[in-house]
């Protein structure tokens, strides 16, 4: 019987059937597709004819394509709806996988057939993303071990195959971790100061349970609400432990073990290929190029904020005094006092906004933002199948009926899905024989569940996360290239935030708050009141938390601008590369990297740096709306045109520049922030 995952799926826009897709399949197809790829790259690589774009750059761009498809289920699952059984295929699919691509990157037939082409493009007519491609291709090799030659060769293998391994553990380690903690409470009085929405949602997941009272995790909906609302401070005191002592607790899930290894790996697959460091060869194909340019970037915003975040910090630390804390302000006070402070200051606290963001509305005034900006309809079908009954899934439609794409959404958390928020894909756009194949984009997340008596209600900050990965959906939906690796959010990683980020931007427009902002009990808009009040606090603690957000980007470059092996001490390396950013007291136990999964079960390394870059990018590019109108079509198509669509087809600064006519500058930022006026 053949493997349903190594035939086309006979379904609606070709999405995967889930529902006929069953764990044992993955494996054989892994195989069998594998060995079908490795076939037609021998066969581009022993091809007599002379080679040429055509023959051996597009060839070999499409010839894993079902292993691809394949992959991008198999490995979306292992994020979102994950079990046992599939994390034992993870463990046995990645090496086959890595080792599948270092056969492509150091076949030495095949890079010779590449590099004659490449050697020869201006004897060629390409177009603009023929070349992308053709450079795209031959930088790959090179920058995936093909120069190198006898033993070197035979370690890149080793290392890249450990890497697979070392990575994916540290995944399964963090998510172990966030699942194995609970707090469970039988005694109401332990619970003053959370809110009557909080209580429900951990009295629900205590029921989950078959336990009476009220139970938190680790979860964000549940963790975040405990650490601003709850009095009890030895309670906040454990979640906190709890969530910063994941992956360091000296047990079988313990993190800092894998990353000495994978660090060090990094670094000698960095030298191996004649880079001094991770970093140096990561940032070579990023808009800064350099660490040193990451670096003083970094450095300048620190310099920018540092002394306001230090103010922030110390205004909630008087106020809690007032409020009657004792000593010093400790990071499980920060979210408590800080989210009293904001109440009294604007008269609003996450809770007090929640009941006017609905989910279902959010939703429908995140789809209509893309509608009023790009013409673009999102429909609902219920018959295309999913991985979970509670994804939903919807057919994009463009202003003139074409379709565009499917679109999964996946709101909430589960034990089986990793924590946080991101966008992915099923399929990316891409053109070949038959036409435009259009992409099967996703969105997951971790937002509040419903409860009993109430629907979903978000945040303000889960509106800001929805239109954030959202904005992500947008750059694989809108995508309009001919080459899949060229596609959507293929893109340096330091600029593949800007579409998702300049979307946050509508978040604090009065205008779209009009259109989400519902009571979801008595249909009335969000007061003009309230929207001021959100306007005004979005820049409270701002240089705290830009001062945050700066140090996990020097951690992250603290660990991959190593020019050695590393074999010291985890904790205290860590501290000291966030020494200049420290605001708070240290926590003996407690550590950031272990749970840093951007970085080490991730592709953020050396690139975290890339959300504050591409702020600079999304502040500068949203003055256009701003001058124009915030709806302006004729702004919208020009970003759709120049950015949106284009995919990775050309430099990032030059698909910028044809949009905004000019460079950025980091002021429009610092304004934003409130770090300058």
């Amino acid at each position: 019987m053949t493997n349903i995952l190594q035939k086309g799926f006979d379904t609606l826009h070709q999405t995967p059937p889930f529902e006929h897709i069953k764990e044992e399949n993955y494996l054989p197809a892994f195989k069998e597709l594998i060995a079908e790829a490795k076939k037609k790259v021998n066969e581009i690589a022993n091809n007599p004819d002379e080679p040429d774009f055509y023959n051996t750059v597009v060839a070999l761009e499409k010839c894993g394509e079902k292993l691809g498809i394949v992959s991008h289920i198999f490995f979306n699952l292992n994020h979102a709806e994950t079990n046992e059984q599939i994390q034992s295929i993870a463990r046995e699919v990645s090496p086959l996988l890595t080792e599948y691509s270092n056969d492509i990157w150091l076949n030495a037939s095949l890079f010779r057939k590449i590099k004659l082409v490449y050697e020869h493009q201006d004897m060629l007519s390409l177009s603009d993303e023929q070349q992308k491609l053709l450079e795209d291709s031959y930088k790959g090799f090179v920058r995936k071990g093909a120069l190198l030659k006898g033993n070197d060769r035979k370690r890149y293998r080793e290392i890249t195959t450990e890497l697979s391994k070392l990575t994916l553990q540290f995944g399964e380690n963090l998510l172990a971790e966030t699942n194995a903690y609970q707090l469970h409470i039988t005694d109401k009085s332990e619970l003053e100061g959370l809110p009557e929405g909080v209580l429900e949602a951990a009295a629900g997941i205590a029921k989950s349970e078959e336990k009476e009272g009220w139970m938190f995790t680790l979860q964000f909906p549940s963790y975040v609400p405990f650490m601003k609302y709850a009095a009890n401070r030895e309670l906040r005191k454990q979640m906190y432990m709890a969530y910063s002592m994941r992956g360091n607790n000296e047990n079988k899930h313990d993190n800092k073990s894998l990353i000495k290894q994978i660090v060090s790996l990094r670094v000698e697959k960095a030298k191996l290929l004649g880079y001094d460091t991770h970093a140096h060869f990561v940032l070579e194909e990023h808009m800064a190029l350099s660490p040193d340019k990451v670096n003083s970037f970094l450095q300048e915003l620190l310099d920018a904020s540092i002394h306001v975040a230090r103010q922030d910090v110390k205004e909630v630390e008087e106020y809690a005094h007032k409020k009657g804390l004792e000593g010093k302000l400790q990071r499980w006070d920060y979210a408590f006092y800080g989210e009293q402070l904001k109440a009294e200051k604007y008269g609003l606290d996450d809770e007090a906004t929640r009941p006017y963001f609905r989910l279902e509305k959010v939703e429908e005034g995140v789809f209509g933002l893309a509608t009023k900006l790009y013409g673009i309809t999102f429909k609902e079908n219920k018959e295309i199948s999913k991985y979970h009954d509670e994804v939903k899934t919807y057919e994009v439609f463009d202003a003139d009926g074409t379709f565009l794409s499917v679109f999964y959404v996946d709101y909430h958390p589960r034990a089986t899905k990793q924590g946080g928020a991101w966008m992915t894909s099923f399929r990316d756009q891409h053109k070949d024989g038959s036409g435009d194949v259009r992409p099967h984009i996703s969105i997951v997340c971790n937002f509040t569940r419903p409860t009993e008596n109430k629907p979903s209600l978000l945040t303000f900050t889960e509106v800001q996360t929805f239109l954030h990965e959202f904005g992500h959906a947008l750059h694989g939906i809108l995508s309009n290239v001919t080459y899949e690796s060229l596609a959507g959010t293929n893109v340096y990683r330091d600029f593949v935030e800007l579409p998702s980020q300049i979307m946050e931007n509508w978040a604090t427009q009065k205008e779209w708050l009009k259109d989400v902002g519902l009571h979801y009990e008595t249909g009335e808009v969000i007061p003009e009141e309230m929207i001021q009040k959100i306007i005004d606090s979005e820049n409270y603690q701002s240089g705290y938390a830009m001062v945050r957000q700066l140090s996990f980007g020097m951690n992250d470059m603290a660990w991959h601008s190593l020019g050695d092996v590393f074999d010291q001490d985890v904790i205290a390396f860590e501290q000291k590369s966030m020494a200049a950013t420290e605001l708070f007291p240290t926590v003996e136990g407690t550590a950031f990297s272990t749970g840093f999964a951007h970085i080490f079960d991730g592709g953020y390394a050396a690139g975290y740096y890339g959300y504050k870059w591409a702020e600079v990018l999304d502040a500068d590019a949203f003055e256009a709306f701003k001058e124009n109108g915030i709806f302006d079509k004729e702004t919208a198509t020009k970003f759709r045109k120049e950015i949106l669509e284009r995919g990775g087809t050309d430099h990032p600064m030059k698909l910028y520049k044809a949009f905004r006519g000019q460079e950025p500058t980091i002021e429009p930022l610092l304004k934003r922030s409130g770090l300058i006026k």
